[in-house]
């Protein structure tokens, strides 16, 4: 039997939407309010989903409380309270989109999980948007 266990997790961060590559006027015209050079910040919801087969001598999917601390450890741990542009190596030359910050975390947990589940995540930056990777 397959099932699909969530665990939800937190954290705040702050960032710019900006490619070198483009003039400031490109970058305003494009990104708008989150190219502005102080940075700015969201209070991100995260939802990582592992689906996979019910260990008959468990019942578990997978145990949620080591889910929990990998979350913790990997993903809330690197990147709560952090300005992603400027504190962290995964966005030194990444634009930290949601679709990026998603993408990364992905490939994070995606190393730590048993390749025998199936992992996909969604992020919210604000209470109406989100990304959801793999789509």
């Amino acid at each position: 039997m397959r099932v699909a266990v969530y665990r939800k997790a937190h954290f705040n961060a702050a960032h710019r939407l900006n490619n070198p590559l483009w003039s400031d006027e490109k970058n305003k015209e494009v990104f708008g309010l989150c190219n502005n050079n102080n940075y700015h910040g969201h209070n991100y919801e995260l939802e990582v989903k592992v689906v996979g087969e019910v260990d008959p001598e468990t019942g578990y999917v997978l145990d949620m409380k080591i889910l929990a601390d990998l979350i913790k450890a990997e993903v809330e741990d690197r990147f709560d309270h952090k300005n992603l542009n400027l504190d962290t190596k995964e966005f030194k030359n990444l634009i930290p989109s949601a679709e990026h910050i998603a993408y990364i975390i992905y490939n994070i947990l995606r190393e730590k999980i048993d390749s025998k589940y199936d992992v996909s995540i969604k992020l919210w930056e604000t209470p109406r948007n989100y990304v959801k990777y793999p789509a």
